[in-house]
């Protein structure tokens, strides 16, 4: 387990190199915002426009998603997701994490890394993934009407040799 410990510390964050697009925008709130490597969450009661600025979120739609093109196939072994911290922690709850190189459903029929469960406020919750090889990271509310609130996406992996 240290080994792999050790792993995750020579590994970068390969969402800073990547691109973001979701369904849809709520207010100014676009994908590229949970991928900007500032890993904060207003908190307490924020005026607005601090959620607006540091978090991505979708609007209420059916099926939310956020979808990370890597621009290239890699090696993913831990993605970690920073919910906001003012409200709404239901946002992040039940986030389907996909992986894999498909766009299909909007790269939401890729593998399936793991699902959150309610993820407090202002916390961060990790995934392993084990390596699982693809170029797309989605994060996907399957058959609900919801808010997707993401304040930084992480990805940590290795190049696809």
């Amino acid at each position: 387990m240290e080994r792999l410990s050790y792993l995750f510390l020579l590994l970068e964050n390969l969402a800073l190199k990547g691109t973001a697009v979701q369904s849809s925008i709520f207010y100014i709130c676009g994908a590229a915002k949970a991928i900007d490597g500032i890993r904060y969450s207003p908190s307490g009661t924020p005026h607005p426009a601090e959620t607006h600025t540091y978090c991505s979120i979708t609007d209420y739609q059916l099926n939310p998603w956020w979808r990370l093109d890597l621009l290239d196939s890699y090696y993913i072994y831990k993605v970690t997701i920073t919910n906001r911290a003012d409200c709404c922690p239901e946002q992040t709850s039940g986030v389907e994490l996909r992986i894999g190189n498909s766009l299909e459903k909007n790269g939401n029929n890729n593998p399936r890394c793991g699902v959150t469960s309610l993820v407090p406020g202002g916390s961060s919750v990790s995934f392993s993934c084990g390596g699982m090889e693809g170029r797309y990271v989605n994060m996907y509310l399957p058959n609900i009407q919801m808010y997707l609130t993401l304040c930084e996406v992480e990805v940590f992996g290795t190049g696809n040799f």
